[in-house]
C-alpha cells in the first residue's frame, strides 16, 4: 500500500540573496492534513523567508532551490497563473503586521470580498454575504464590516486578516507572527480563535513565531531555526520536556518563570542569528 502523502511537504528549500547566501539552507519538513506545526526562532533566522518560499512570494533577486509539494504537486515546477489560484484559496497566509497589512482605502468587509471574488466568478452581493460569515466566523462584529482600517483596533484588523485567509476554506494556514503586534490580553484571544478555526474547519498550520510559549498552545509538533537551517524538530511536549539541541535549551531558558534565576548566563554558547 503506497503511503499516504503530506499535505505540505518541504525538501531541502534553500533561499539565498546577493551577500546573504545562506538565508535559508536546506530547511526540510512536512505537515499532514490537520496538522499544526509552529516554526520558532529568532528574528533574523528564516522563518518568514521560508513560508515567502512557500507562497511563491519572494522577490526576484532571490535564488531558491529545493522542492515544495503540495498535495504532492511541486509549486516551484507550476506556472504563475497555477499559484495564483492555489494562493488565497488552498493556501492562505496571515501577516505579522495588522496595522499596514490592510489597504487604508478599502472598507474591512470589501476586502474580505475581494479574497472572495478573486477566486470564485461571484455577484458582488453574493461575495459581501460569504465575507460577512466569515466575519462571523472570526468574532467580528458584523455592524463595523464597512469601517476603515484606521477605524478598528489592532486586535480587530488582525481578525479582518484572519477573516480574509479562511473565507475561501483553504487546506493550510500560515500564520506568520499573526500576535506579534498586540497586547497580551488581545493576543490570547487570536490564539484561542486559531485553535477553533482549525477544528471547526480541519485546517492545517504552519505557525511561525519567537516565542515558544505561544506555539505550546497551538503547535502539534515544532520546528527549531537558528540561522536559516532547522535543528531540532519534535512534538510539542516532547520538545518541552527533553530538549536536544542546546540552542532550544536557550530559547526555553529565555522564557521566565517563578523560579528563574536571573543572573544565571543562557547555557548555548550560541551566537544568535
Amino acid at each position: 500500500m503506497p503511503m499516504p502523502v503530506p499535505l505540505l511537504e518541504v525538501v531541502n528549500l534553500s533561499v539565498a540573496f546577493p551577500g546573504a547566501p545562506g538565508a535559508v539552507s536546506e530547511v526540510s519538513f512536512a505537515i499532514e492534513p490537520g496538522e499544526a506545526l509552529g516554526l520558532v526562532g529568532e528574528s533574523g533566522s528564516g522563518k518568514s523567508l521560508t513560508s515567502l518560499g512557500i507562497m511563491r512570494l519572494l522577490p526576484p533577486q532571490a535564488s531558491v532551490s529545493g522542492s515544495i509539494r503540495f498535495r504532492g504537486d511541486d509549486l516551484g515546477m507550476l506556472p504563475a497563473e497555477e499559484i495564483r489560484r492555489i494562493r488565497g484559496r488552498r493556501i492562505s497566509m496571515v501577516f505579522q503586521e495588522p496595522m499596514t497589512a490592510l489597504n487604508p482605502a478599502m472598507r474591512a468587509g470589501d476586502q474580505v470580498a475581494e479574497a472572495v471574488r478573486a477566486h470564485f466568478d461571484l455577484a458582488k452581493r453574493e461575495a459581501w454575504e460569504r465575507a460577512l460569515q466569515a466575519m462571523r466566523d472570526v468574532r467580528f462584529p458584523e455592524d463595523r464590516a464597512r469601517d476603515y482600517p484606521h477605524q478598528l483596533s489592532g486586535g480587530q484588523r488582525q481578525r479582518v486578516m484572519i477573516a480574509m485567509a479562511i473565507v475561501n476554506h483553504p487546506d493550510l494556514l500560515i500564520a506568520d507572527e499573526p500576535t506579534t503586534a498586540l497586547d497580551v490580553t488581545v493576543q490570547a484571544q487570536i490564539l484561542e480563535l486559531l485553535a477553533e478555526l482549525r477544528q471547526r474547519f480541519s485546517l492545517a498550520m504552519l505557525f511561525i513565531s519567537h516565542d515558544l510559549a505561544l506555539v505550546s498552545q497551538v503547535a502539534d509538533r515544532v520546528a527549531v531555526m537558528l540561522k536559516g537551517r532547522i535543528v531540532e524538530t519534535a512534538p510539542v511536549r516532547d520538545l518541552f520536556a527533553h530538549p536536544r539541541h542546546p540552542y532550544t535549551r536557550g530559547l526555553l531558558e529565555c522564557v521566565p518563570t517563578m523560579h528563574t534565576d536571573r543572573t544565571r548566563p543562557l547555557p548555548t554558547g550560541w551566537k544568535p542569528s
